[in-house]
């Protein structure tokens, strides 16, 4: 028996005045056909009351306990971008921004610069070497990038360089324990040489002649340190695939071993046939689709409503073409993004699991209201790998 996680970024949500959310609103044939014939309930990705990260939650749900294995940001965006890390790294993410001659942040994303500019401001930094410590960068997506330290006697224990607001100034890089005041000491060096290759950088001169702001500094945050986790294929003895569409997810997949198919957002016929692929090959397939939570993030209900309908159409087109006794599929979310909010909160997600015997319950929808219903109950996140061993005679018995 084979299984999929399918995760919808950010799929709960609050109601609003009229009692409504965007997936209770939302024409979901295929969704409530997997609640109809599976079994529901609600899941806290980590624990109650938790308002979890897309990357702790996931590392939750595959069964990783993040308050022992969660990295920081840094690391798993390193790891997005394709840097092969060690152990003992300091990471962090970074936006190219925009400061004045007194480091005076004018604009935190540099006018959003492109990611072929990106790709060759990137060649000033990465490589550098400053008292003995290797310096690895790589841009991602337009302005983000990854920054990685690389060296003897690094901590990772450091404040951001980046001051999260603009009309602020670059601040200075502290260590808050004595092991990272080396990391501290290089990150300070290293912004100064920065500032002083890109500022005047023939990308950033044609820029200022364009009216556009010059990408002329990083601004590093979410500093984390890398270390080696079990694998996913060595715990569960299964071959696993991560099918995404963002860096974060990406490099999260890769610190547990799990194969990558990194797609485009929103593109969802690549999603459904990268699944139906993989299925061929993989006992485990993780997938995350994350347009759901952008809308969150921007306060649009209608485009909400809009997004699920359209990964609705994805999954028929998946759960069509597989059989149910080959496969167990789990629907849920990695966390709830209310629109009243307009970020994550700790609110409960529905959860589904469809395939072989699974106990039917009476739940004919699949949201937020209707799940709370279901013979599952309430679950953590910790517990859906376990009931997934269970369910395809992968656990061991505990005691005689």
């Amino acid at each position: 028996m084979k299984i999929v996680i399918f995760i919808v970024d950010g799929i709960g949500d609050r109601p609003n005045k009229e009692g409504l959310t965007p997936l209770k609103e939302a024409k979901t044939p295929t969704m409530d056909k997997l609640a109809e014939e599976g079994i529901n309930g609600l899941m806290y990705s980590i624990d109650v009351g938790i308002r979890p990260g897309s990357d702790t939650s996931h590392l939750s749900i595959l069964g990783y306990n993040p308050y022992k294995y969660y990295p920081g940001r840094g690391p798993l965006e390193a790891l997005g971008v394709d840097i092969d890390l060690k152990d003992g790294d300091i990471a962090f993410r970074c936006n190219f921004a925009t400061v004045d001659e007194n480091f005076i942040v004018k604009d935190r994303r540099a006018g959003r610069i492109s990611e072929e500019e990106a790709k060759v401001l990137e060649k000033e930094i990465d490589g550098l070497e400053i008292d003995g410590v290797k310096i690895i960068f790589k841009s991602s997506k337009g302005y983000r990038g990854a920054l990685v330290l690389r060296g003897e006697n690094l901590g990772d224990k450091v404040t951001d360089g980046d001051p999260h607001k603009e009309g602020l100034k670059v601040p200075k890089i502290e260590s808050l324990d004595e092991k990272s005041k080396k990391t501290a000491e290089v990150l300070n060096k290293l912004l100064k040489i920065v500032y002083e290759k890109l500022n005047n950088h023939p990308i950033n001169i044609e820029r200022v002649k364009k009216g556009l702001p010059p990408a002329n500094i990083i601004l590093p945050r979410g500093v984390g340190i890398y270390k080696e986790v079990p694998k996913f294929s060595e715990r569960y003895n299964m071959k696993g695939l991560c099918v995404c569409e963002t860096g974060l997810i990406k490099g999260l997949a890769k610190m547990v071993g799990l194969d990558v198919v990194e797609c485009k957002v929103g593109d969802y016929d690549s999603i459904a046939n990268e699944i139906l692929e993989g299925l061929k090959k993989y006992d485990f397939i993780l997938v995350n689709v994350k347009e759901a939570d952008e809308a969150s993030h921007d306060g649009n209900y209608s485009k909400k409503k809009e997004i699920l309908e359209k990964i609705d159409k994805l999954l028929e087109k998946v759960i069509s073409n597989i059989n149910k006794e080959e496969v167990y599929f789990v629907l849920t979310g990695d966390h709830s993004s209310p629109i009243e909010v307009k970020d994550h909160s700790a609110d409960p997600v529905p959860i589904v699991i469809w395939g072989k015997s699974v106990r039917i319950d009476d739940v004919k929808e699949f949201n937020e209201f209707a799940c709370a219903k279901g013979s599952l109950h309430t679950i953590k996140g910790e517990h859906l790998m376990r009931i997934l061993l269970d369910l395809t005679n992968r656990n061991e018995k505990f005691g005689a």
